[in-house]
């Protein structure tokens, strides 16, 4: 497993990772959240050697960083913030590079950098220099060379920055298709891709752990969680009338849509179809909503920062 333990890293007066502690077993997708500043990247860069940390250390699949730090290097792949790779190379060229610094020889170099040039879908790049790449590519270019060794343990700091919708689409199921045998820790301010790829969710502010739980365990935390959300004509008077159910705890009217908030008994949903049919209202659209996990970090980010 990847066992982190007490991680801390100080920049001068400036704590930027705060005796961060956890553990990711194979087969778990971490999305690991925070805001900017939050030490994402810098846990990140320690874990895989590129800054050594003030304090504590971690253990890739029993490997220190610290004492034992290439056996634990080899047992990672990492995409660094912003993908910085040799700009003069090709995409070609950087690849078979990659793959001879991994100890690969001979005919394994070529299958290696094949099978990452389809993965990512880097066929129409192969011959220009890194340099002239879009951002996007840039960004496929980096995740083709922390994936080519085949490693037990992904690092992947903003995975999808830059990509297009297709290309996100992409990435996201290579991920999905790697987990099931992997530890993968993805750092994302993309909300959406906690839900769409992350098994568990860590939330840092100011380098401390904040939160850990399942992306289904961070929306049960939301005020909305269970709540009905209803677009239609008359607001105002649909609120009033809601809010006078038990099983109705508060009302909201918010840029057209009223939004029921349950109390601690009944079904809430049932008791407000209930209403609309005896009302006979007109109503574009009904929702039970899971919670909304933008909220949830505010809640949680902001209480720290107050």
């Amino acid at each position: 497993m990847l066992e982190v333990k007490s991680l801390t890293r100080r920049f001068g007066s400036l704590m930027a990772v705060d005796h961060l502690s956890f553990q990711v077993e194979p087969g778990t997708v971490l999305g690991f959240l925070g805001p900017n500043g939050a030490g994402k990247s810098t846990t990140m860069k320690m874990l895989t050697g590129f800054l050594a940390p003030s304090g504590g250390t971690a253990a890739v699949f029993g490997h220190d960083i610290c004492t034992d730090a290439l056996a634990a290097r080899r047992k990672m792949g990492y995409l660094p913030e912003g993908a910085p790779l040799y700009g003069e190379l090709s995409v070609s060229r950087f690849l078979r590079f990659v793959a001879e610094a991994r100890g690969f020889r001979g005919d394994e170099v070529g299958r290696r950098v094949g099978e990452v040039i389809e993965r990512l879908s880097l066929e129409e790049v192969l011959g220009q220099t890194i340099e002239t790449l879009s951002k996007g590519f840039k960004r496929r270019v980096g995740l083709a060379q922390a994936i080519l060794h085949d490693p037990p343990v992904l690092i992947l700091d903003e995975p999808t920055d830059g990509l297009d919708p297709n290309q996100k689409h992409e990435v996201r199921r290579l991920i999905r298709e790697m987990a099931p045998r992997k530890i993968i820790v993805v750092s994302t301010h993309i909300l959406e891709e906690v839900d769409a790829l992350c098994s568990r969710a860590m939330i840092i502010a100011r380098g401390r752990l904040l939160a850990d739980d399942s992306p289904a365990g961070l929306l049960a935390r939301s005020r909305y969680h269970n709540a009905v959300t209803l677009v239609m004509d008359d607001l105002e008077q649909a609120a009033s009338r809601l809010g006078e159910l038990p099983e109705s705890r508060e009302v909201e009217v918010r840029r057209g849509r009223l939004t029921v908030f349950p109390a601690s008994r009944g079904n809430l949903f049932e008791a407000v179809m209930g209403v609309v049919q005896q009302e006979g209202w007109q109503v574009e659209q009904m929702q039970l909503e899971a919670g909304r996990l933008d909220e949830v970090f505010r809640s949680i980010t902001g209480q720290e920062a107050a």
